[in-house]
């Protein structure tokens, strides 16, 4: 595998280039990817499926100049901003094999997930809902994932240093919540791992065995789905 730490300018632009490396290994890139972005600002991501109506206090948003953005995988919406680690991997589909299914998916890559990180924190972290990490029964970390015919994305946010009372003013508790949130508030669900990033990235690639620069960025492919996808209000604001 190899690994690509690459922060790009714009939110839009971040959420576009784990597509578009997804479509370049779908197309015949042979690699596996391991990517790391820490945002720069504050802005909403739905999920594929979310509601802007039912998941968003706009006014909130507008007042607080957070743009309010939509990724193509699925889960639900969370606010990003500085004092979160995402990490995306793009993995080639083998079956028989642990990436054949989703649930089977979700279960390899957050077992590995959370073994890594508990021996980094000390303490008990367990795989809740369908693809949360949490410890002491707070969750820390959210991952979604994408299939394709020959690979798949699976990516997802650390939260390490985020303004948490934040997301209590732009984001309503949703009404669809796995059951081990039990409908706590934000501040009372979420936690922070208060971790420095490179603790976190430097133990992943050792996880993963990513020890060779990713260095074939397709950017005009990022910059064609940020025209074309997320910098659109039809898409980011779609029913």
């Amino acid at each position: 595998m190899k690994y690509l730490d690459l922060t790009l300018s714009t939110p839009q632009e971040n959420l576009a280039c784990d597509e578009a490396l997804l479509d370049l290994c779908e197309g015949g890139n042979d690699d596996e990817i391991l990517r790391f972005w820490e945002p720069r600002e504050h802005f909403v991501v739905l999920g594929y499926s979310s509601k802007v109506s039912s998941e968003v206090n706009l006014r909130s948003c507008q007042a607080n100049r957070i743009p309010v953005l939509r990724r193509f995988t699925g889960g639900g919406t969370v606010l990003q901003g500085p004092g979160c680690l995402n990490y995306s991997t793009i993995l080639k589909i083998q079956s028989p094999g642990p990436l054949k299914g989703i649930v089977e998916t979700n279960a390899f890559i957050l077992e590995g997930h959370r073994e890594t990180l508990s021996q980094i924190i000390g303490s008990e972290i367990r795989i809740q809902g369908s693809c949360d990490l949490a410890v002491g029964g707070m969750k820390f970390s959210g991952n979604a994932q994408y299939r394709r015919r020959r690979y798949l994305l699976f990516h997802g946010t650390f939260l390490l240093h985020l303004e948490i009372d934040l997301m209590e003013k732009i984001l309503p508790v949703p009404a669809k919540q796995p059951p081990y949130r039990c409908n706590r508030s934000h501040q009372e669900f979420l936690a922070n791992l208060e971790l420095p990033s490179p603790v976190i990235t430097e133990a992943l690639k050792r996880r993963w065995n990513a020890t060779e620069r990713f260095g074939e960025v397709p950017f005009q492919r990022i910059k064609e789905l940020v025209a074309s996808r997320y910098s659109r209000d039809e898409w980011n604001f779609r029913s």
